[in-house]
C-alpha cells in the first residue's frame, strides 16, 4: 500500500477518530442532551408503520409525536402531512380543543383547521405529553451522577496527602513522585526529606463505598427509564436473584404507558384512514414487540397450569397403645 493509499485509509477509517476530544461531564446542558438523543434513537423503533405516504417520513413522523407530544394531520395540495402546532379554539363540552393552528415557511402555509372536520390530531399519549418530560428528568438525574461519579474516581487516586514545609523539599518530593510515576528507581538523597516530609492516609474505604453507591444509582436511573418506556431492565438491588413472582410483578409493570401510545395512534389512524382514503397501519415492532410477546407467552404458561388441588384428608389412625380388634 503506497504513502498516498495509506493517507487515504487513515483518513475514512480509524482516522475519523482524529477529532475527538476528552469528554466534560461538567457541561451538563450538553450532557443531557446527548442522553435525551440517544434515548430517542432508540424510542425511533418503537412502532411499525405500513402504508405511509411519500409525504410523511417515518422518522419525523415519530420524533413530532415523541418530542413535542402531537401532530396534526391534514391534506394539503392534494398531498397528506403531519404538521406541529398550536391547540386552541373554543372548548368542546369535555373541554377539548377543536382549532388546530399550523405555519410551515416551505408549504407556505399558515392555517387554523377545525379539529375532526378539516384535520385529524394525533396525540403521542392520552396527556398530549410526549416523552420529552421523562426524558429530561432521567437525563438530567444520570448527568448529574456521573459527575459525581467521575470526581469519586478522581480521588480514588488520592491515597496519601503529602505535604513539604519549604519549596526545596516540595520539589524533591515532586521529584521522587515523577520518578515512581515513570519506572524509575525513586532515590531520597538527604535525611532532610525524611524528616521534612509528611504523609497523612486518605480515606480510601469511604472512595470505595460512595462509588459503589453511585454505580448502583446509575443501574437504577437507567433501568428505570428503561422500564418505564417498555423495556425490561434488571436493577435489583438485592444483590441476590429474583424469584419468578418478582419478575412477573416487574413485567407487569412495563406495558401501560407503551399500550396508551399505541392505543392513541391507532384510534387516530382510524380517523385518518376515514378523513383522507388511506390505508396506514401501526403496530410495535423491534424489542418492544418481543417483550409483549414474551409477557403474554410467561402469561399464557402461567394461566395453563392447574390450579392446587386440596389433599384429601388421611383417615385418623389409633393410638399406638390400642388393640387391634380382630372381626
Amino acid at each position: 500500500m503506497g504513502k498516498n493509499e495509506i493517507k487515504y485509509f487513515n483518513k475514512y477509517v480509524y482516522g475519523l477518530l482524529g477529532g475527538c476530544v476528552d469528554y466534560d461531564y461538567a457541561e451538563k446542558p450538553r450532557c443531557i442532551n446527548q442522553h435525551i438523543a440517544y434515548m430517542l434513537n432508540r424510542t425511533q423503533s418503537m412502532f411499525r408503520w405500513e402504508n405511509l405516504p411519500k409525504t410523511i417520513p417515518e422518522r419525523s413522523l415519530e420524533l413530532f409525536l415523541q418530542t413535542n407530544g402531537n401532530v396534526c394531520w391534514y391534506k394539503y395540495n392534494d398531498d397528506l402531512y403531519v404538521f406541529t402546532g398550536g391547540l386552541g379554539g373554543e372548548p368542546d363540552a369535555y373541554y377539548m380543543p377543536t382549532i388546530y393552528t399550523i405555519a410551515n415557511p416551505a408549504l407556505k402555509l399558515s392555517k387554523s383547521l377545525k379539529i375532526d372536520e378539516e384535520c385529524v390530531i394525533m396525540p403521542n399519549d392520552s396527556l398530549y405529553l410526549g416523552l420529552m418530560p421523562m426524558f429530561s428528568r432521567y437525563a438530567t438525574g444520570i448527568t448529574e451522577n456521573e459527575l459525581s461519579m467521575k470526581l469519586a474516581v478522581i480521588n480514588s487516586r488520592i491515597i496519601d496527602l503529602i505535604s513539604a514545609p519549604d519549596d526545596r523539599t516540595r520539589e524533591s518530593a515532586l521529584k521522587f513522585l515523577s520518578d515512581i510515576e515513570t519506572g524509575k528507581m525513586g532515590v531520597i538523597a538527604e535525611n532532610s526529606f525524611l524528616d521534612g516530609v509528611k504523609a497523612q492516609p486518605y480515606g480510601t474505604t469511604g472512595n470505595s463505598n460512595t462509588l459503589t453507591n453511585l454505580i448502583e444509582m446509575e443501574q437504577y436511573l437507567k433501568a428505570s427509564w428503561f422500564n418505564e418506556l417498555g423495556l425490561n431492565a434488571n436493577y435489583n438491588m438485592k444483590r441476590e436473584s429474583l424469584n419468578s413472582s418478582e419478575s412477573q410483578l416487574n413485567n407487569d409493570a412495563l406495558l401501560p404507558l407503551v399500550d396508551d401510545m399505541l392505543k392513541n395512534r391507532e384510534r387516530a389512524l382510524d380517523k385518518v384512514n376515514d378523513m383522507f382514503g388511506t390505508n396506514i397501519r401501526v403496530s410495535l415492532s423491534s424489542s418492544w414487540e418481543d417483550n409483549v410477546q414474551e409477557i403474554e407467552m410467561e402469561h399464557d404458561d402461567i394461566s395453563g397450569q392447574p390450579e392446587n388441588e386440596t389433599p384429601e384428608p388421611e383417615p385418623e389412625k389409633g393410638g399406638e397403645d390400642e388393640p387391634e380388634t380382630d372381626k
